[in-house]
């Protein structure tokens, strides 16, 4: 199949701090993780070493024929204690900018993606009125020395999903069965309550008053997550103005049966279309997209039966992406970046078949005039999956988690491919 791509388009693969660099142990999701009764299946420990292999890693995603990395800086590192900004770890983002940037490899960070510093927790998290400043404070001390090197830059991760996390909550409440919904294996109930004992009392405050990034929302603390991104965004600019600024969200392509479609506007109004007005000054849309739903009369319809599913309990449905590039273009007038879109499969044959049906889609939406100005597979390497631990596999490259030896596997000689035939100019 031909693909249709314009010059200066961003080929790449993403990854996240937590998720590959190992040992983040200023972060909240460690504090989880080693916790007694912990909900995560095992811990992220020195997960792939990539804060020591990074150099070696991104030669590889340039050697496979990409031109673009997505990664994040981690909060926790940067800012261990509040108002102690770590030099080293600074000098660490900038050796990895200096690698991609030695390599002709455009960085697209991502200042937060899912984990927090401890102290901010215990101060009042991602339901504090003061974490909008906290965070912009943080965004602007890391843009202000290493802004010039970042050329697109993402505020927060997903941040919708804790959206998600309510509503597998609200259907284990409500005694249905849920998938692994937004990569956490969530089982609540009583098991659920000694946990957030314990995690309160790692964090000094009440059960209830223990939210991180992934906790379930109010209304107020979802306001919150908006309002850090646009103070963020206002603190960027003053330091870094030649930054383009953006939010990732994740979502679904909602669909529907004669019935639904009222369930289903209803799901991209939550998800998507209220928190337009947090992003009209941005300059551009991070868009991540894994698979679709579909709704009926009585409201979220099962994966069919006869239908494949991912390792995250996911619909199969690559075809996903292109609907939902048409949909935010069409209520978001900006450029796009997809930052996310991927398949955990341990049958690499079907990432090659899933990245080849994307890829048709985002081709079409290009072809319409539709502003994508990159692909970001999700992800480079297999990672730590949260609280489903190192067991799905999401990566182009494969990583023994014994030895942390690398193996690309073809899916990345693939995507390689087709970035070299196509352009591998950057912007």
């Amino acid at each position: 199949m031909p693909y249709q791509f314009p010059d200066h388009f961003l080929w790449g693969a993403s990854t996240a701090a937590h998720q590959v660099e190992g040992n983040n142990t200023n972060c909240d999701s460690w504090v989880m993780e080693n916790l007694k009764g912990t909900r995560y299946k095992e811990p992220s420990g020195i997960a792939v070493d990539h804060y020591r292999l990074y150099r070696e890693d991104i030669e590889r995603l340039a050697a496979l024929g990409l031109n673009s990395y997505r990664f994040s800086i981690e909060w926790a590192r940067i800012e261990p204690e509040e108002g102690r900004f770590d030099e080293a770890a600074m000098g660490h983002c900038r050796d990895v900018l200096r690698t991609c940037r030695n390599l002709n490899v455009t960085p697209v960070v991502t200042l937060h993606h899912f984990t927090s510093p401890q102290w901010l927790i215990s101060a009042g998290g991602w339901e504090s009125e003061d974490t909008p400043a906290r965070f912009a404070r943080y965004c602007a001390h890391v843009m202000s020395q290493l802004g010039d090197q970042i050329p697109y830059v993402c505020t927060i991760n997903e941040a919708n999903t804790p959206i998600g996390i309510d509503k597998v909550i609200k259907q284990f409440q409500q005694g249905g069965s849920a998938s692994a919904q937004v990569g956490m294996n969530m089982d609540f109930q009583e098991q659920m309550r000694n946990y957030y004992a314990e995690l309160s009392k790692a964090f000094g405050l009440p059960p209830q008053e223990v939210h991180t990034f992934l906790s379930p929302r109010s209304e107020e603390g979802l306001h919150i997550i908006f309002q850090s991104h646009v103070e963020a965004r206002a603190a960027i600019r003053q330091v870094s103005p030649n930054t383009k600024i953006g939010l990732s969200m994740s979502l679904f392509d909602f669909q529907s049966v004669p019935g639904g479609e009222e369930q289903a506007a209803h799901e991209l109004h939550e998800e998507f279309l209220q928190f337009l007005p947090y992003m009209e000054d941005d300059d551009f849309f991070a868009l991540q997209n894994y698979s679709r739903e579909i709704y009926g009369p009585e409201g979220l319809i099962p994966v069919p039966g006869d239908r494949e599913r991912t390792q995250m309990g996911y619909e199969f449905y690559p075809e996903a992406l292109e609907n939902v590039i048409r949909c935010a273009s069409k209520h978001l007038n900006k450029p796009i970046i997809v930052t996310e879109n991927g398949v955990a499969t341990d049958d690499d044959t079907h990432r090659v078949a899933f990245i080849d049906q994307a890829l048709k889609g985002v081709a079409a939406c290009i072809t319409d005039g539709i502003p994508v100005k990159g692909y970001l597979h999700w992800s480079l390497l297999d990672n730590f999956e949260w609280q489903l631990g190192f067991s799905k596999r999401f990566g182009l490259i494969e990583v023994d988690h014994q030895t942390q030896k690398r193996t690309p596997k073809p899916s990345a000689y693939h995507l390689g491919k087709i970035a070299r035939t196509n352009t591998i100019n950057t912007v």
